[in-house]
């Protein structure tokens, strides 16, 4: 055997191996953004305690309970952990509809 069709066939397997690598990752990369914890099951939406901190996944077609309401538009968490879920750890939404930070506390 040449060197060259040696050295080819080495060129040809370290191709092979970052192909396999690459394509490795990108699959577990894009796993694992498709299993986020989602904030509610399919058929509900999250919901903000009035004055506190909390929330709770009330059903699509109904309104929230008393004391709880709507997140405000744009500023929905929509997965554990998410911009919107950190922000409301430290805000919520006074009895007028108004974004306020989180009482002391809470």
């Amino acid at each position: 055997m040449s060197s060259k069709s040696t050295a080819r066939r080495r060129v040809r397997r370290g191709l092979g191996l970052a192909l396999v690598a690459a394509t490795a990752a990108g699959l577990l990369s894009a796993c694992s953004l498709s299993f986020q914890d989602a904030m509610c099951s399919d058929g509900e939406y999250p919901a903000l305690a009035v004055n506190s901190s909390g929330g709770q996944c009330v059903k699509d077609g109904q309104e929230p309970p008393e004391g709880w309401v709507r997140y405000p538009e744009g500023k929905v968490p929509e997965h554990v952990g998410d911009q919107w879920d950190e922000y409301w750890t430290t805000h919520t939404v006074d009895e007028n509809g108004k974004i306020v930070p989180l009482p002391p506390g809470q």
